[in-house]
């Protein structure tokens, strides 16, 4: 289940940061790209740890 949301949350980072120059439709998102990064690597690092 874990590695789901850090999947979705990498895909979604990743298209925020890289869809704006592919698809012109898609907004640029600003802070909310940092904000899903510092979750996936802290979900990251709990799971390393075996908290999670």
């Amino acid at each position: 289940m874990l590695y789901t949301i850090i999947v979705i949350l990498l895909i979604l980072w990743l298209l925020g940061y890289f869809g704006p120059s592919v698809f012109s439709g898609i907004p640029r998102s600003g802070n909310v790209l940092h904000v899903l990064l510092v979750i996936v690597v802290i979900l990251v690092i709990l799971r390393l740890l075996g908290i999670a």
